[in-house]
């Protein structure tokens, strides 16, 4: 069976692992439910998950291709036990051999990097999705430039691995205004921009891709992301998902200011 793709949200720093904000029991508990819940979208327990995080940047699409993991602790003033955490999945170098194949095939250029540790955008969420780690991991950057049409390029060419057990998963946040992140002036615009997402998610494959190249003259989408590297992630998995339809599984008024969203392809 040929796996869906996703793009979900990764939360803030090391969030779901600590006590939340003054006033804000219950801020992440809405957004760790849907990361829990994604065990159950998927179906079954797949042979690798190859994740797509706003949080690493590269000349060419680039993934870690070691056996192993170290962990990027990439955020910073959060409390010492969360440089403490760990995640001990193990790398599936085949599967980045075969992604990095599959990208020269359709004329993209890439590296396999033996490195890189994973950074918060993948550990983090992937810790509440699949706490016992037992998954094979690879992560893959983002191109530098954060050109729609190329991570749309960059998922169509990995499309083949849905065929092989090869779940896609982005992650990044619909909405990443920090400058106004906790700011009553983002409900509007992050609404505008959720209700926008959601309806070209929905869209046949090739009205999708058209309309997420032309994402910053969406509503509220400039307010939304100053700088997108936190939406291209979903570019990815929208290319990988092809004719398949998109679906918002995940929304939510965080802190009732901003609205986040997760959607399913396929």
């Amino acid at each position: 069976m040929r796996t869906p793709t996703f793009f979900i949200p990764h939360g803030g720093g090391p969030c779901f692992f600590m006590e939340p904000p003054p006033g804000l029991p219950h801020l992440w508990d809405g957004m760790a439910a849907h990361l829990r819940d994604l065990p159950a979208q998927i179906g079954r327990t797949p042979a690798a998950l190859l994740v797509i995080s706003a949080h690493w940047e590269a000349a060419v699409p680039t993934f870690t291709a070691a056996p192993s993991h170290s962990l990027l602790f990439d955020y910073t003033g959060f409390p010492p036990h969360t440089y403490r955490l760990t995640y001990p999945a193990p790398g599936a170098p085949a599967v980045a051999q075969a992604a990095a194949s599959l990208l020269s095939h359709a004329g993209i250029a890439s590296a396999l990097d033996t490195e890189r540790g994973l950074d918060h955008g993948v550990f983090i969420p992937l810790k509440v999705a699949y706490p016992q780690a037992a998954i094979p991991v690879v992560q893959l950057s983002l191109q530098l430039g954060l050109a729609p049409a190329a991570h749309l390029a960059i998922g169509r060419a990995l499309a083949p691995l849905r065929d092989q057990d090869v779940v896609i998963l982005g992650t990044g946040m619909t909405y990443h205004n920090m400058r106004d992140f906790n700011s009553p002036r983002a409900t509007a615009a992050s609404a505008a921009f959720d209700a926008w997402l959601a309806e070209v998610v929905a869209l046949p494959g090739p009205d999708r891709d058209k309309a997420l190249t032309q994402w910053a003259e969406a509503p509220g989408a400039r307010y939304a992301h100053p700088r997108e590297e936190h939406l291209l992630p979903l570019m990815v998995a929208a290319g990988a998902a092809g004719d398949d339809p998109g679906t918002q599984i995940y929304r939510e008024l965080l802190s009732d200011t901003n609205t986040q969203s997760g959607y399913r392809f396929g």
